[in-house]
């Protein structure tokens, strides 16, 4: 608490100067660590009058350099703060004659009354908005809003996640990238969020319109899970455990640990998770049928990351870590199906087994030329997964029906690869140059063999090489910064389908592709900024959304893919405002988006049905659209007692296309979806020892071409206790008391249909967190960590 209680001072004593008049004095110098003599960021620079009165200030760049600017004439006091560092103190006088004073290099020497609280999480969480990014620092209030990344991430301003389906959107829609440590990942993002621990998540990065340094996929833009990555001096670690209940009880458990000795430093974290879950619901379709539907998964997840950073000299850095996931599902559930008259017609139960493992390999080499912040880095990642999955389907009403009751054996293996080379080099006090390379390869083999009537056993590869380069320019124009970038997209794909007794489909895809993208941002003060960027993306189809083969199916449904789906571009612009006061921060922000040849998920009538009852489930591509949106978030502090994060956001989009995909008569349908969300995270301090938190969220109603979704809404209440001369902490939580959360949608197309499922929303949580260690935090482990968020450095799978 005393680093963030410093922090705060030291913000809100900026905050407080409110005096915009041109001063004459201009200040200059670069602030560096006494014993390693690397650079500091963000530091802050402090300038006070003879009465000790805050005058103006500014903060350190990434070089460490800083230069303050409107300074009056007479005697001044310079005060450079650092968290982890003592405070430097230096008399200034401005005068006519002196108006350009240069300091030089300014040496920060550590504190060591304030190390050993580095690593301490912050009861609240904080948000930074960065140039590119949004960056939500996760605190105490977060982690105890879920034991894992999916139930932490609903939590998080314009990010929802579906708790039926445990897909992930941004600012309403669900095209969007999920990275961890910056890094792909060979998991689908809903099961991969299912398995990490909510305590191992350092930060979240919200990159809502990328710059051209990143892979252009994703509609909505990336979200970065950042994980902790302790790099003390010495030994260091955490140990979190818990127990969720619900309807079943739930269990999980990491550890975070870390030694750094010399020039190298040692990671390793390990997690798990595991438990039953349950989940129901029903279907009706109108004068046809009643679906009744019961799930019950039992899932166990093991997580293994460790690795070593080695500091070779000054100028090189080899890091190198592996990830090991263990990822074992026992999925059940049955269908009961009645007829308009209420006759049972199908009692379907079915199972599925799956046992998944993901490995990753990682290593990357840095070299740092004279020149501060001049740079070249090379990484290579590697991972590998293999999944195999056993379905079986029956049904008791028809036992010798073939198409009811049959098995799938399933076996999936993916690979990725994937190269980077980038360079970075100052060219200019000013001016920054990035280039970079990339290529990434994407490959995945499937074989299914089934004995269900009417299908074939099948297999696929789908192989797709990605070749591009990137090249960026910033400069700084006093209070406006620019970024402006270009990437170029060599896209290949070849994918071979493969059914008994017909002749096999080949698709191929050969595109380039440039995407431009520019950033500005405007400081006229240090309470004032003012963003405006624009980015074109893309959203490819997925092998789920391009195979033709049968994905799965039910009594009445069956999903396959669309193989000629076609790529959707996006051309997004987006305007942001935040405004620093007293207690806090204030963003607004608002973005545009065109969208070509939208890929959407639809349904229609199986025409092989005589009855008329079954529907196929797929994807189609539809007109171009376009897509608005306004939000709103604040973090304030309203009292001594309380701190509150709220946030409010609005989307509107517009949707054109067909229920009817095999009638070509059909009519055109357009819907206007509005869509309105809001959230409060309250954290209230009632003793040092014990806090209480308190969320809130409502989604409103939500609409396709196909679907209306009604609003959901939850309340959710914890506390937090520190024990163990505040090594520990106890963790208590209930969340959705009402027992509100739902998922309610209607239909018209293709059938007149409503639904409703519910799951384990109500659950009570109890957990419990220690530190051990303290180690020295050294300012170049500090930089490292900085640059991974800036960067998103590391790796997860």
């Amino acid at each position: 608490m005393r680093r963030l209680l410093l922090l705060f001072l030291a913000f809100m004593s900026l905050f407080s100067y409110g005096n915009d008049l041109p001063k004459p004095g201009v200040i200059s110098g670069k602030v560096i660590d006494k014993t390693t003599k690397e650079p500091l960021p963000y530091v802050n620079i402090i300038i006070k009058d003879a009465a000790k009165k805050l005058i103006t200030g500014g903060i350190t760049n990434e070089s460490g350099a800083f230069t303050i600017k409107n300074i009056p004439n007479g005697n001044n006091t310079l005060e450079v703060q650092f968290i982890g560092y003592k405070t430097y103190t230096k008399s200034i006088t401005v005068s006519k004659k002196n108006k350009n004073i240069q300091l030089g290099t300014i040496q920060l020497e550590e504190d060591s009354t304030t190390l050993e609280e580095v690593e301490v999480r912050a009861e609240t969480s904080t948000v930074t908005q960065k140039i590119d990014r949004k960056v939500i620092n996760v605190g105490k209030d977060l982690t105890s809003a879920g034991a894992t990344a999916s139930e932490l991430l609903n939590n998080v301003q314009s990010v929802s996640v579906d708790s039926q389906t445990g897909d992930i959107s941004l600012r309403g829609n669900d095209n969007v990238r999920v990275l961890v440590d910056g890094k792909p990942t060979n998991v689908p993002a809903a099961q991969l969020l299912r398995q990490l621990p909510s305590s191992s998540i350092k930060s979240v990065e919200l990159i809502t319109n990328p710059s051209a340094k990143y892979n252009p996929e994703g509609m909505s833009g990336i979200i970065n899970i950042i994980l902790n990555k302790n790099a003390n001096m010495g030994f260091n670690g955490s140990i979190n455990t818990g127990v969720e209940a619900g309807h079943y009880v739930r269990y999980n458990a990491s550890t975070n640990m870390n030694y750094k000795t010399g020039k190298v430093n040692f990671f390793g974290n390990y997690g798990f998770n595991g438990g039953d879950r349950y989940n129901f619901g029903f279907v009706n379709r109108a004068g046809i049928n009643n679906q009744d539907f019961v799930f019950i998964n039992d899932n166990e997840s093991h997580l293994v990351k460790f690795g070593a950073d080695i500091y070779l000299d000054d100028k090189n850095t080899l890091s190198f870590y592996t990830t090991q996931n263990w990822f074992d599902s026992n999925a059940n559930g049955r269908v009961e199906i009645t007829d308009n008259s209420g006759v049972l017609t199908n009692i379907s139960p079915n199972s599925q087994l799956s046992n998944s493992k993901n490995q990753t390999y990682n290593v990357n080499y840095k070299h740092d030329f004279e020149k501060k912040g001049h740079n070249i880095e090379l990484e290579a990642t590697y991972s590998q997964n293999d999944t195999p999955q056993d379905l079986f389907n029956s049904d008791l009403i028809n036992p010798n029906d073939g198409s009811l009751n049959y098995f799938n054996d399933i076996f999936n293996d993916r690979s990725n690869t994937l190269i980077n080379l980038d360079y970075t080099n100052p060219i200019s006090e000013n001016g920054k140059l990035e280039l970079g390379l990339e290529y990434r390869e994407n490959n995945t083999d499937n074989t299914n063999i089934t004995n269900q009537t009417g299908f074939n056993n099948s297999s696929f590869s789908y192989d797709r090489k990605i070749y591009s380069g990137y090249v960026n320019y910033g400069h700084q124009f006093g209070k406006l910064s620019m970024q402006l970038g270009a990437r170029i997209e060599q896209f290949n794909i070849e994918g071979i389908f493969n059914q008994e007794t017909q002749a096999s489909q080949t698709v191929t895809d050969d595109i380039f592709t440039i995407y431009p993208s520019a950033f500005f941002t405007y400081s006229p003060s240090e309470k004032n900024q003012f963003q405006l960027s624009y980015s074109k993306r893309v959203d490819r189809p997925n092998i789920q959304q391009v195979n033709p083969i049968r994905e799965w199916s039910t009594p009445l449904i069956t999903s396959v893919g669309n193989a000629e789906l076609l790529p959707q571009f996006t051309n997004s612009i987006e305007f942001n405002y935040t405004r620093k006061i007293k207690g806090g921060s204030i963003s607004f922000g608002s973005f545009y988006r065109n969208v070509n040849d939208v890929i959407s998920r639809v349904t229609y009538k199986d025409p092989s049905d005589p009855s008329n009852v079954r529907q196929i489930l797929t994807f189609q591509n539809f007109d171009d659209t376009d897509f608005y949106g306004l939000e709103l978030s604040t973090n304030y502090k309203i009292a001594k007692w309380w701190r509150a994060n709220a946030s409010a956001e609005f989307y509107s989009q517009k949707q054109f296309g067909t229920a009817d995909l095999n009638n070509p008569n059909a009519p055109r349908l357009e819907v206007q979806n509005e869509v309105f969300s809001a959230r409060i995270s309250n954290s209230f301090t009632v003793s040092k020892k014990l806090r209480l938190q308190l969320f809130a969220m409502y989604r409103g109603t939500e609409k396709d071409i196909q679907w209306e979704v009604s609003p959901m809404k939850m309340v959710n209440i914890g506390a937090n206790y520190s024990v163990l001369k505040g090594k520990g902490n106890i963790t208590f939580r209930v969340n959705d008391i009402f027992n509100t959360m739902r998922f309610q949608f209607q239909s018209e197309n293709p059938f007149t249909q409503n639904g409703r499922f519910k799951w384990e929303s109500r659950t009570t949580y109890l957990g419990f967190n220690y530190r051990f260690g303290g180690g020295k935090n050294r300012a170049k482990s500090r930089r490292k960590r900085d640059n991974n968020e800036k960067q998103g450095g590391g790796g997860f799978m």
